[in-house]
């Protein structure tokens, strides 16, 4: 396929929207994962422990996708949207791209502030909070986390609803372009 075609988006845009989506989703599963599994096996504090560097994950590549989508706009849509629709899909996805910020933002501050640092996988390494431990902000954050994480089931499958249609039913070139 031709990368430098006008209406695709580039390599990297294309790589960082899949890899981040497959992080966001593995993350999605991994905490969804955690009540299945009795508490004394270890496996919940594991699943936990991986929901959190999918997490950190998005954060590292959603630092490159969002400087690559700031170089070079997105391509347009073939036939272009009506307006009103072309806000909503730029309000969408900033609300994505602030997701992708908040939410490990949020993660990172709750474990800081819970357990005071942030086990490294594998290691007895462990990055300290530069807050100290203060359980009831680390309390707090994490509800926040959580209802965040919620709110954003909605906007993603709004997403992905939006896809669907343009590709089912107005059956236009905007998949193509991130394919």
């Amino acid at each position: 396929m031709n990368d430098t075609l006008p209406n695709r988006y580039s390599a990297k845009a294309r790589h960082f929207h899949w890899t981040v989506a497959a992080l966001v989703v593995l993350a999605y599963a991994l905490i969804l994962s955690t009540d299945i599994f009795p508490r004394d096996t270890g496996i919940p504090a594991l699943l936990l422990q991986s929901h959190f560097w999918a997490g950190i994950g998005v954060l590292l590549l959603a630092i490159p996708r969002l400087i690559e989508r700031l170089r070079h706009a997105p391509p347009s849509v073939s036939p272009p949207l009506p307006p009103k629709l072309e806000l909503l899909s730029r309000l969408t996805h900033w609300a994505l791209y602030a997701f992708l910020f908040a939410q490990p933002l949020l993660g990172i501050a709750t474990v800081w502030l819970s357990d005071g640092a942030i086990p490294v996988p594998g290691t007895s390494l462990a990055i300290p909070s530069p807050f100290g431990v203060l359980p009831h902000w680390g309390h707090s954050l994490e509800s926040i986390h959580q209802t965040l994480g919620t709110v954003f089931y909605y906007v993603i499958g709004l997403h992905i609803a939006a896809v669907a249609w343009h590709q089912l039913v107005r059956r236009d070139d905007l998949l193509k372009r991130m394919w």
